[in-house]
């Protein structure tokens, strides 16, 4: 429970670092393009509540949850962007007020799950820490879409290592997804942590393949935030170099990623 705990504060964490971002711009920059095309800071904010929202359905009403996942199948892209849209066209202070109330009941909520219970998902089944650890992904993820908008620099946290190991345990999903034939071996993945300093490190040290770089870029690369080319990372061996070029840390469809140069 200590360990959830801490999963779910990281969560909150990232809510309130996006939510203070946005909290103080004028209504005009609500409206303002992003780099997902299409979607403005709004349609970002939108997709972020209407992702709590389907995760604490998932908690308190898996039934209903179901019936989300049959109409999610028929379209699962169309499905994503309708929820956006729908809450992109709400007055910005309404917007703002929801979010924050339905992702404090969803961290309320997270912490009454079982440690051994898994929570159904668009992609698979998950325990609550793994849930609370992608929504943790997605808000920095979005929140970045956002920065980017508004030319905001943010400085790395230690939040990143939540992201950066959904990034390397969704390694085999990413293969899937995109219909290859996922790896034998583990790679080594050695990743320069928010300080400079020290290493984020996972897989074997012998490993014949490695991923390294600073964590950063790595999340950047599994949330599909820049294009690999305009990141330090580097890769030892065939399957690493594919990786790098088709990781994902989010359940759905693969995406188109951003453009080389673009960051």
């Amino acid at each position: 429970m200590v360990e959830l705990q801490r999963f779910i504060d990281d969560m909150r964490a990232e809510g309130e670092s996006l939510d203070a971002l946005v909290a103080d711009i004028p209504d005009s920059l609500w409206a303002q393009p992003t780099p997902a095309e299409g979607w403005t800071i709004a349609h970002q904010i939108g997709h972020l509540l209407w992702t709590d929202e389907a995760a604490l359905l998932a908690i308190t009403n898996p039934d209903g949850f179901t019936e989300q996942l049959t109409v999610a199948a028929a379209n699962p892209e169309g499905f994503v962007d309708a929820g956006a849209e729908e809450h992109a066209q709400r007055p910005p202070a309404e917007l703002l007020a929801d979010w924050r109330t339905t992702r404090a009941r969803l961290a309320d909520a997270l912490i009454t799950v079982s440690p051994g219970q898994k929570i159904l998902w668009y992609g698979p089944p998950m325990k609550a820490a793994s849930m609370a650890t992608a929504r943790l992904m997605e808000t920095w993820a979005h929140g970045q879409d956002i920065a980017d908008a508004l030319s905001v620099s943010r400085k790395p946290t230690e939040r990143l290592r939540n992201i950066a190991h959904l990034g390397v345990r969704t390694r085999d999903f990413s293969f899937v997804v995109n219909g290859l034939t996922t790896p034998t071996e583990e790679f080594r993945v050695e990743l320069t942590a928010n300080d400079g300093v020290s290493s984020w490190v996972w897989g074997p040290e012998d490993a014949a393949q490695t991923v390294t770089g600073s964590a950063e870029h790595f999340c950047l690369l599994v949330t599909q935030r820049a294009h690999r080319q305009d990141l330090d990372l580097i890769a030892t061996g065939a399957d690493a170099d594919t990786w790098l070029g088709i990781a994902q840390a989010f359940a759905g469809p693969s995406g188109s990623g951003r453009e080389a140069g673009t960051r």
